[in-house]
């Protein structure tokens, strides 16, 4: 699997529900009917900052990541934008 664009801006699929738990959090698509497990309670911190992010970049680097950990969280992006969970932002 391959990173996403970390300069491009993401966002939470709009039929995505996220639900804190101690472990990361579990993530919902009411559309697809899919079920993500984030295992990574920084990764959490990660998508929550997407929607105010100008990139995906930038909401790692909110999100208390080093440089060197940027591919690592851009490879887990990519797996949540395969499924839908994250989505290219539009506008």
């Amino acid at each position: 699997m391959t990173a996403i664009d970390l300069d491009r801006a993401w966002d939470l699929h709009p039929q995505v529900s996220v639900r804190p738990e101690p472990f990361g959090a579990l993530l919902y698509h009411f559309g697809t009917r899919r079920l993500s497990f984030l295992k990574d309670r920084r990764l959490l911190a990660v998508v929550q900052a997407l929607a105010d992010a100008p990139t995906a970049r930038a909401a790692c680097l909110a999100a208390g990541l080093a440089e060197d950990e940027l591919s690592r969280y851009g490879r887990a992006l990519a797996v949540l934008a395969q499924s839908s969970m994250v989505v290219g932002r539009t506008s």
